[in-house]
């Protein structure tokens, strides 16, 4: 539980100006959304994509909120009010105030990135762990708060503010001193993870994503850029400050981040790659089965990699590791490699599911077109036979990646299956119909190595049908979700639970059974 703390201790240190009466009120709780609120809250109004939630102030203090924050003139309130420029960013530093700035206590590391956050920060947090390191993370897929594991959601992106604020207090709380935080664009435009205090940014790559929210390429790129600025705004600790930008230069982000970086103070860059010099780089890569193999130099040390990942793309990720650990914070590279070796991977990412059948079965949550190419040219590398590919792409999202996806599929897989993938509020025949006109243009032929199956289960199916000994199925997408968007309802989905239960289908085993969606027949 947090310190008592009253309405002028909480805005002590606030960074940005704000208007209003500040009393030593005692202050219980912060909430964003009015049902949330409690006596003796604090309810912070703001402007959201379709509900402006000034217009919920009465509800607030009816149900006993203290003091209101918002953006709009707004007088004659029965509490007080206090006027900021941005609800958001105000919500983000008043909880880190209500939960005793913890970021402050913390060595933070935040990564960021299109493909492969969730994956180095899970690397990162096993390095640490190897090293003897008292560290937590927080990853779209879950908290680690010592030895409790916590639920994130089901379609998440960063947690908010308060959430975030929350675990890091829990982690100082429980005597950590690390913390690593899968940060995104979303989060850093909608300012959750501003007040994090961060000390090292580790980015692994900007590639096609989002750009229906963001609404360009740079602007989605200059999202992801907050990350590294906010080293320099990041205030010195009992612990040191580090102050280290982590770059990808095999990517098409590092020149453009490579310059933010110079033009800040007191951060310092280090950098990965696997195709020129870098502080980190990796040599003779090896594939299996059962994963990864290469050797990586730093300076004049060589260390031996063994890792259960597959897929060229996460030497990437270990690398990116590998410079935070044993680069930045002068991990040893014995700990470091025996962290790798012990971490068995993300749920969802590139995740065998294996019930006896003659042909490979992985789930992944690739859902852009680098992440699925990667994902298939990680499958080329991992089997002779043919590559069978099961994905969508989701609704109220960038459309142009929905044709991408489709081509990258049909020039790269042997069998390309287009299914549902979220289409939310929009059609999903539509979506479909831009998919198979891409994988057509492509090349590929409806019937012949292309087909259209609108519900999911059904498409699995299909795929598990077709595949033959040696061949491997790429069920892309999903991953880890538990659900799945129609309209505005969320259907309970596992893409791994709908594999079983086709396999189980195939083999004639005891499964699983396959779950429902609106588009089963």
């Amino acid at each position: 539980m947090p310190m008592p703390i009253n309405l002028k201790q909480l805005w002590f240190d606030f960074p940005f100006p704000f208007c209003g009466d500040l009393t030593d009120e005692p202050i219980k709780g912060i909430a964003a959304d009015n049902r949330l609120v409690q006596p003796g809250f604090i309810f912070v109004a703001m402007q959201g994509y379709t509900v402006d939630s000034h217009q919920f102030i009465p509800d607030a203090i009816q149900r006993g909120a203290a003091v209101v924050v918002g953006t709009e003139e707004i007088t004659g309130l029965s509490v007080p009010y206090v006027k900021v420029e941005n609800s958001r960013q105000a919500l983000a530093y008043l909880a880190a105030a209500f939960y005793g700035n913890p970021g402050r206590h913390l060595t933070m590391i935040g990564v960021t990135g299109t493909d492969g956050k969730t994956t180095t920060v899970n690397l990162i947090f096993e390095i640490l762990k190897a090293a003897g390191i008292k560290a937590g993370m927080i990853s779209t897929v879950n908290a680690v708060v010592g030895d409790q594991v916590l639920d994130t959601g089901f379609h998440v992106t960063t947690p908010d503010a308060l959430e975030i604020q929350r675990y890091l207090a829990q982690m100082v709380s429980a005597g950590l001193t690390h913390c690593v935080l899968e940060t995104t664009s979303h989060g850093w435009v909608q300012h959750r993870t501003d007040a994090c205090e961060f000390d090292i940014g580790v980015i692994t790559n900007i590639t096609h994503e989002h750009l229906n929210q963001h609404g360009s390429y740079e602007n989605y790129r200059a999202a992801k850029a907050r990350l590294f600025q906010s080293l320099a705004e990041t205030r010195s600790k009992e612990n040191g400050n580090v102050r280290i930008a982590i770059l990808n230069r095999d990517d098409n982000s590092f020149n453009y981040l490579n310059e933010v970086i110079k033009s800040l103070s007191g951060v310092r860059l280090m950098s990965y790659s696997q195709e020129i010099q870098a502080d980190f780089s990796a040599s003779r890569v090896s594939h299996s089965l059962h994963g990864l193999q290469f050797e990586v130099a730093f300076r004049q040390e060589h260390f031996h990699i063994d890792c259960n990942l597959m897929g060229q793309f996460n030497v990437a990720n270990c690398l990116a590791a590998l410079t935070t650990t044993v680069g930045a914070l002068k991990v040893d590279p014995g700990a470091a490699s025996q962290g790798i070796a012990h971490f068995g991977g993300v749920p969802g990412r590139m995740e065998s599911i294996d019930m006896g059948q003659a042909f490979i079965a992985i789930v992944d949550f690739a859902h852009t077109p680098n992440a699925l190419q990667r994902a298939l040219e990680a499958a080329r590398q991992m089997t002779k036979g043919r590559v069978i590919t099961v994905f969508g792409s989701a609704g109220l999202r960038d459309e142009q990646k929905r044709r991408l996806m489709a081509e990258v599929s049909a020039l790269i897989a042997d069998i390309t299956i287009i299914t549902a993938e979220d289409p939310r509020t929009e059609s999903l025949e539509a979506i479909l119909a831009d998919m198979l006109q891409a994988a057509r243009k492509a090349g590929a032929q409806d019937g012949v190595n292309l087909y259209i199956i609108p519900d999911r289960g059904n498409a699995i199916r299909r795929a598990v049908a077709l595949a033959r000994g040696g061949d491997i199925i790429m069920l892309c997408g999903k991953g880890h979700e538990q659900s799945m968007c129609f309209g505005t309802v969320e259907y309970p989905w596992d893409d791994r639970v709908a594999l079983r239960s086709a396999l189980a289908e195939l083999l004639h085993i005891p499964g699983p059974q396959m779950p429902s969606l609106p588009t089963s027949a």
